[in-house]
């Protein structure tokens, strides 16, 4: 049945092949090949359906996804929405409405809409998890509205290419939604805007390579303008030589809006490629108006920097080093060489309230993690091996 069903889709006709879905008695596997319309396939889709796009490019395919539940899955090798010039609602090349959606395994490239705050994806309401996607050349990759109720998943994914004639492109934009997490996740080629924006309340940055790379003009690599709950575990942080802001870290810029406030910066690798020095970690207790809870360990700054608002770098696992400490400090796998005397210097990370603030995973490349047994002795950075 579901062969039949592919070879229809071949020949212009979406293909739609009943499945059963755990916690659905019934549910529809809706098959788009490219050149057929993603947006009647979403007219068509109930809650709990799946829809599957085959590999190949699908041109000028956009769409609102309004169920309470759905899964969009590329399959069957590279699958990308390439936006020429169409968009959803002025938006996106999709829409997330509500719901619990889970995207896997697209591209997203080129959007582009008369408001230039075009999104690969825009969320404005739900629940997202995005899974193994990957976004180039979008004036936002990810731009989400700001509903307290929103949470935003991003694992395994990829993010660049941001446009050099948008006034602010940034890769991945959160608003003020209630949670948002990022883990395994690669961006790179920034332009002006940030590579990371969060104003949600709390956030959960783990094991991603934040690394602008040659080229880049990303202004924050990390950003939390309005403060929150952030936990930053594991990541690599690399600002370039031609950054348009020194600030690789901000918290709080641009004040607060009544919510807590703590910043856990624990085990990861900042570089500063400019030969000026950087802020690898500023924090804004003066524009939030009131002391932010504050854990800085096992962290690595290479390059020339300081950090602002949370003391001196020295202590608690910290350390400064240079570019030769480190495998390769451009292009990666940004580990500590195998003779370097810091290997071992760094302290157990403690808990903050109940979140383990132990790195448990580590960034392996291209995208993704691997498992981080716990251990007694840790050493400053992202990786430990």
């Amino acid at each position: 049945m579901v062969g039949a069903g592919l070879s229809g889709a071949a020949h212009g006709a979406l293909a739609v092949v009943l499945v059963a879905l755990a916690g659905w008695a019934q549910a529809a596997l809706h098959v788009v090949a490219p050149g057929q319309s993603l947006a009647r396939a979403l007219q068509m889709a109930a809650d709990g359906d799946e829809i599957q796009l085959l590999a190949g490019v699908h041109r000028a395919q956009v769409g609102v996804i309004e169920q309470r539940r759905l899964t969009l899955r590329g399959v069957g090798g590279s699958v990308v929405l390439q936006a020429d010039g169409a968009h959803a609602e002025g938006k996106a090349i999709l829409v997330v409405r509500h719901g619990d959606v889970r995207v896997e395994g697209l591209e997203f490239r080129g959007a582009r809409v008369p408001d230039r705050n075009g999104a690969g994806i825009r969320l404005e309401q739900g629940r997202l998890h995005v899974v193994r996607c990957r976004f180039f050349d979008n004036e936002n990759g990810i731009l989400t509205a700001n509903f307290p109720d929103t949470e935003l998943i991003v694992q395994d994914s990829e993010f660049g290419l941001a446009p050099a004639n948008v006034a602010l492109p940034h890769l991945l934009y959160v608003g003020r939604i209630g949670r948002f997490t990022l883990t395994g996740s690669r961006l790179s080629g920034g332009a002006k805007g940030h590579l990371v924006k969060s104003r949600a309340r709390e956030n959960h940055v783990r094991a991603n390579r934040l690394v602008d790379g040659l080229g880049g003009r990303a202004a924050y690599e990390l950003e939390f303008p309005n403060g929150g709950l952030a936990f930053v575990v594991g990541n690599v942080l690399g600002q370039s030589a031609d950054t348009s802001n020194h600030t690789v870290l901000s918290f709080g810029a641009e004040g607060s809006d009544g919510r807590p406030h703590a910043l856990h910066v624990v085990n990861n690798t900042f570089i500063n490629a400019a030969r000026r020095p950087a802020l690898f970690v500023r924090v804004h207790e003066a524009k939030l108006g009131q002391a932010v809870e504050q854990t800085l360990v096992n962290n690595l700054f290479v390059g020339l920097g300081l950090t602002d608002g949370l003391g001196t770098i020295a202590g608690n696992g910290n350390h400064a080093a240079g570019p030769h400490e480190l495998v390769d400090a451009t292009d990666g796998p940004f580990g500590l060489v195998r003779d370097s005397a810091l290997r071992g210097r760094g302290v157990v990370p403690g808990r903050a309230g109940q979140v383990d603030l132990q790195p448990g995973i580590e960034f392996t490349p291209p995208v993704g993690t691997r498992g981080l047994a716990p251990r007694s002795v840790w050493s400053p950075g992202a990786h430990q091996d």
